[in-house]
């Protein structure tokens, strides 16, 4: 009887962990709706979201690449932003982006998408890429 009352509380404690689990990064507000304009002019219909990735690239070691995807491969982690967008985590990707916040970005230089990584150790000078 201990055994099976151990087991029922472990079940237990492991859905409700599984129910709440945290997506892997977050999109604000403005994010979202900069993807929602971005997926919304556009004509191809097979586009599901948008999918971030990483390259080995830069002074630093990795950037983020973002592109428009029409499906979620294996291992994939999808994140669900605000209006429904779906942001696609490439597999490959998802360690290092535990937890970072997905921004957009507006100034008098110019637009664009931030990622704000707690897993970064540092970054170039111009921000472009980083290591972990």
């Amino acid at each position: 009887f201990l055994h099976t009352n151990h087991l029922a509380r472990w079940l237990s404690t492991a859905n409700m962990a599984a129910a709440g689990a945290k997506q892997i990064m977050s999109v604000t507000a403005t994010a979202a709706q900069r993807l929602g304009k971005l997926l919304a002019s556009r004509s191809d219909p097979s586009t599901i979201g948008i999918r971030v990735g990483l390259r080995q690239r830069g002074c630093n070691g990795m950037s983020y690449t973002m592109d428009y995807t029409d499906k979620v491969n294996k291992f994939d982690e999808v994140v669900k932003a605000d209006n429904g967008i779906k942001v696609v985590v490439d597999s490959k990707a998802v360690m290092f982006l535990i937890g970072t916040e997905m921004d957009f970005v507006s100034n008098e230089v110019g637009n664009e998408f931030v990622f704000n990584n707690p897993n970064k150790k540092g970054e170039c000078g111009c921000g472009q890429s980083f290591n972990v």
